[in-house]
């Protein structure tokens, strides 16, 4: 009886710190798809903000183009009616 208490007493400690570097790993792994995850979610984030970006940069410059229409338009108006008093 004393052999199988004297195993058990040095397998017992040694799994358990077995089991407790296994756990570590297995967190450590998991921290790092979570990582992983958040970087991929973060830089579908910032393509879409460069995507919306880039389509408010265009629609700008058709308003601006529009405005620059209106104003040559509105300069005409102004001296036909400045001619016409």
């Amino acid at each position: 009886m004393t052999e199988i208490l004297y195993l058990l007493t040095l397998v017992l400690p040694l799994a358990t710190i077995l089991i407790v570097f296994a756990m570590r790993c297995y967190a450590t792994v998991q921290q790092a798809r979570a990582r992983l995850a958040n970087d991929d979610a973060y830089r579908q984030l910032a393509e879409g903000a460069s995507a919306a970006q880039s389509q408010i940069a265009t629609s700008l410059a058709a308003i601006e183009a529009n405005l620059s229409d209106v104003r040559t338009r509105m300069a005409a108006v102004e001296t036909i009616l400045k001619a016409v008093e």
